[in-house]
């Protein structure tokens, strides 16, 4: 993870002063494992799940909350609060607060939108097609959320159809049998002091 993390450090600020760094990919793909595992090669970089911003009823509309919550009061240098959805109850639960650390990573299908990519110091798309990526997904939440699977897949199509996100990505991940692979993006830029070698950093080579 070192290699990451020194490429990450390196970075200008995004958003005021934090660098935010998009994890997108589709559901199932792996995203909050590695968000996690990079939030703590960081140090303990927040990480905001992009699960709590969406709802049942926006699924992918929620562009405006996560900037007046999130986007507006970091990029002032603030502490953000966001009301994180609790996808039972189907209700948003109390204020969670999200300092202005020196990174924080954004995980979630839609990390890398349009609207987002402006703040963004860095995107990394999870390497894995969709409908593998999905057979996981359905498999790891079982029978209980298969209605809510039926659904999620065509809102999932319509939104990467209208706004993609891979295209756009500076690295692609992909998961190795001991860890992952981490590859130059489409729209990777020619860093002066590549972090990687085929294994190194957060890559082991499948």
């Amino acid at each position: 993870m070192h290699a990451l993390v020194s490429r990450i450090r390196r970075l200008a600020p995004s958003c005021g002063p934090v660098r935010l760094v998009g994890v997108d990919g589709h559901a199932g793909s792996g995203k909050s494992t590695f968000a996690g595992r990079l939030a703590d090669g960081l140090g303990g970089a927040p990480v905001l799940r992009l699960d709590d911003i969406a709802s049942h009823e926006e699924l992918f509309g929620w562009t405006g909350r996560l900037s007046s919550q999130v986007i507006g009061p970091l990029g002032r240098g603030e502490r953000a609060s966001y009301t994180p959805y609790d996808w039972r109850a189907r209700a948003f639960g109390p204020p969670r607060p999200l300092p202005p650390a020196p990174v924080v990573v954004v995980e979630g299908v839609g990390a890398g939108r349009r609207a987002l990519r402006p703040y963004l110091a860095l995107l990394l798309w999870m390497d894995l097609p969709a409908e593998a990526s999905w057979a996981r997904g359905r498999a790891r939440d079982g029978e209980e959320q298969r209605h809510f699977w039926d659904g999620w897949v065509g809102a999932e199509r319509r939104h990467f159809a209208d706004d993609p996100s891979r295209p756009f990505a500076d690295l692609l991940v992909r998961e190795c049998g001991k860890g992952y692979e981490v590859l130059p993006g489409p729209a990777g830029a020619v860093d002066p002091h590549p972090p990687f070698t085929h294994g190194d950093g957060p890559s082991a080579v499948c």
